[in-house]
């Protein structure tokens, strides 16, 4: 792959930034170079980001290039929350917009910014014995499962995913828990997948994690409903409130956060997944308006 070299804002320390992709020279003012004061940041993330691969195609270029070393805590979007509201992280990466709204209303997180997004999908066996396919919503879909009794796989840790498949049962109006088909596995979105697979379930699952997955051990699932503003999938970036917890590492959280909306950054999720799939996995959304996404 080509080698792409672009000069970085003031605020991202280091003189250039370098990354593994197939795009054009990209130019955007160079920044003073600055050695930083704590060189670990935490990072605590959904584990849609580390199943998908995109952590590992950008981590490596912003380690490399502003000298802090990245700690990431893949746990679902809930417990990423959980440790930003007990200082144990230094930024977040999480795809939960109602609770992330309260975190910070709460003074927990600071510089809300809007980064990616991709979607949801409902999958299941190619037999699909609830007869989802075809449905309308997934809420129609959900009623079906329900109706049928079929197995369906929960993650069950109030991860994003989780927190939008409880969305799609209330608008069901449906409580599928303890009911014997509705199981919960409490595992991240790859192991959920597999566990679905192997039992002819169906699930709930964010897009590039199924590919991503897929790819590198085939699922015996499809893709039965998908394309419906409820599975809008936005992922937001955040920094922990040094206000509330002082000794997070408040720089290096900035620098992180400042970095996944720079537009080389935005480009490099943008074209994330291009040349194994076909498509991009995410699309970039730095400075978009959040009302353009009907959140």
């Amino acid at each position: 792959m080509a080698r792409v070299e672009v000069d970085l804002p003031e605020r991202f320390p280091g003189a250039k930034f370098a990354a593994l992709a197939a795009v054009a020279m990209l130019s955007i003012p160079a920044p003073a170079p600055a050695a930083p004061s704590a060189p670990a940041v935490i990072l605590a993330t959904t584990t849609s980001t580390q199943d998908s691969g995109l952590l590992d195609a950008l981590l490596p270029v912003f380690e490399k290039e502003s000298g802090y070393v990245v700690k990431t805590i893949s746990v679902g979007s809930g417990q990423a929350m959980a440790l930003g509201r007990r200082g144990e992280a230094d930024v977040l990466l999480v795809h939960s917009p109602a609770d992330e709204r309260k975190l910070v209303e709460e003074g927990h997180g600071v510089n809300r910014r809007l980064v990616m997004h991709n979607d949801f999908v409902l999958v299941g066996p190619k037999a699909d014995p609830a007869r989802v396919r075809g449905a309308a919503t997934t809420a129609e879909a959900a009623t079906r499962i329900a109706a049928a009794g079929a197995t369906f796989l929960s993650r069950g840790d109030n991860s994003g995913t989780h927190v939008r498949e409880t969305a799609i049962w209330k608008a069901a109006g449906l409580t599928p828990v303890g009911q014997r088909w509705y199981q919960q596995t409490g595992l991240g979105m790859g192991e959920t997948l597999n566990v679905a697979s192997e039992k002819g379930g169906y699930a709930l699952a964010d897009r590039g994690t199924l590919l991503a997955r897929g790819r590198s051990a085939p699922l015996a699932l499809e893709i039965l409903v998908q394309g419906e503003p409820l599975l809008l999938n936005v992922y937001h970036v955040i920094e922990v409130s040094p206000a509330r917890w002082p000794m997070v590492n408040a720089a290096g959280a900035r620098a992180f956060a400042d970095f996944m909306v720079w537009p080389a950054t935005q480009q490099l999720i943008g074209r994330f997944g291009l040349e194994k799939f076909g498509a991009p996995l995410f699309t970039p959304d730095a400075g978009t308006k959040s009302e353009a996404l009907g959140l």
